[in-house]
């Protein structure tokens, strides 16, 4: 029972917290960010986190990364034909290649429905994240450009993260 509590939440909360004290600036995204969503994967598995769920969140931080960066080229006028295209490809192979190199994806006995677990998670994160963020454009149409509630732009894409990965975890614990 100890060993449990100390496996879970404290180690964890050890290593969140020397990571928070020790990091540094990071200058570049692609390695970085790669880096951190494998050991973010991987400790999700450490504490028996199912990779379907894990990939769920992750689909949802890459389309949330993917709109953020968008919007970013934007401010800087920076356009191209298909943009949005490229630019999704180039964010889900900077995470998906290394975890398939590092064995994370593509375990042959990690399937849900003959796909991997993560990238089933990852498909139906992404598509959750922008059924929220479509939503909340929806409804800021509708209210004359104003938010319906403080926070809506974030609690509307979380939601359904939650939703999901709970619709998810109901079915493959049965």
């Amino acid at each position: 029972m100890v060993t449990d509590l100390f496996k879970k939440f404290i180690i964890p909360a050890i290593v969140l917290l020397t990571v928070f004290f020790l990091s540094q600036k990071a200058l570049a995204i692609c390695p970085v960010c790669t880096i951190a969503v494998g050991a973010g994967v991987g400790f999700s598995r450490w504490l028996g986190i199912d990779d379907l769920i894990s990939g769920i969140w992750l689909g949802g931080l890459i389309v949330s990364t993917i709109i953020w960066f968008l919007n970013w080229l934007d401010k800087k006028q920076i356009r191209f034909k298909f943009d949005w295209l490229v630019i999704s490809f180039l964010f889900y192979l900077i995470v998906i290649t290394p975890l398939y190199f590092s064995g994370i994806i593509g375990h042959p006995f990690n399937k849900f429905c003959g796909l991997d677990k993560i990238i089933f998670g990852l498909i139906f994160g992404s598509l959750s994240f922008l059924i929220g963020f479509w939503l909340n454009n929806f409804l800021k149409k509708k209210n004359n450009g104003q938010v319906f509630f403080p926070f809506q732009k974030v609690a509307l894409p979380i939601l359904f993260l939650i939703i999901t990965s709970l619709i998810f975890y109901l079915i493959i614990s049965c």
